[in-house]
């Protein structure tokens, strides 16, 4: 029965901002896209024309920048909407006094962030595909995109929790999701890097979802670290928003 109770009280704290979502949801979509579908044009395009076998390339980026989106249109999104409803609104404080299991705030805070990166990921998947047929999509697929999604989502709620500054949020994007966003095997294999650094980048998440959309987009075999490695950063991020909404961190 507590299952129910969980599922029915996330969408009451996920009902604000799906009402939000789906009234914005030409902008929130555009906002989304704009970012890939130019890296798709740029990486896929302009670099991968001056190469000799521009399709394997095309075919290669393809999952990498469907593992980008999972980041890019949850992270942001979460962060700062957490962010403003602390210090601006006050109502995530009051949230926080209502009688919801701790579990329900998470996934139901988190919830527009995966709505939101399904959505265009599966976009992005149907371009590519027509882009490059060798592009396979499957249900596994979906499943590591929603995963994904969620893992960042979190990730983003705990970043909006431990920042009490636009500016410390904005910092903490520069030095933390844009390194990953170019270096985490989405765009170039990172076995061209030195040894350090592509030690450094495998731990790293957003280092594994690439591994494992382009292992089942590409059919080049699923990579079973990368499976454990994204869901515990999963249950590592859920662990420090509980800890943090737990014990009145945020």
């Amino acid at each position: 029965m507590k299952v129910f109770d969980i599922i029915d009280e996330t969408y009451r704290v996920a009902w604000g901002d799906l009402c939000y979502m789906k009234e914005n949801l030409p902008e929130t979509l555009i906002s989304s896209l704009v970012g890939p579908l130019l890296y798709l044009l740029a990486f896929g395009f302009g670099i991968s024309g001056s190469m000799e076998d521009s399709a394997a390339y095309l075919a290669f980026i393809i999952p990498g920048i469907i593992a980008l989106t999972t980041l890019s249109s949850t992270f942001s999104t979460i962060s700062m909407k957490i962010l403003v409803q602390r210090l601006f609104y006050m109502s995530f404080d009051e949230l926080l006094l209502c009688p919801v299991h701790i579990t329900s705030v998470i996934l139901g805070k988190c919830l527009m962030g995966v709505i939101r990166g399904v959505i265009s990921c599966t976009i992005i998947m149907l371009v590519g595909h027509l882009l490059s047929p060798s592009v396979e999509i499957s249900l596994s697929v979906l499943v590591v995109v929603i995963v994904a999604s969620l893992t960042f989502s979190m990730f983003g709620m705990l970043a909006g929790m431990l920042t009490n500054k636009t500016q410390k949020l904005s910092l903490f994007s520069s030095i933390v999701i844009v390194p990953m966003t170019f270096l985490c095997g989405t765009l170039f294999n990172v076995s061209a890097l030195p040894e350090f650094a592509s030690f450094v980048i495998y731990l790293l998440p957003l280092t594994h979802v690439s591994a494992l959309t382009r292992g089942i987009m590409l059919d080049t075999g699923i990579p079973l670290d990368s499976i454990l490695f994204l869901i515990a950063y999963l249950l590592l991020f859920f662990g420090a928003c509980y800890y943090m909404i737990k014990n009145n961190k945020c």
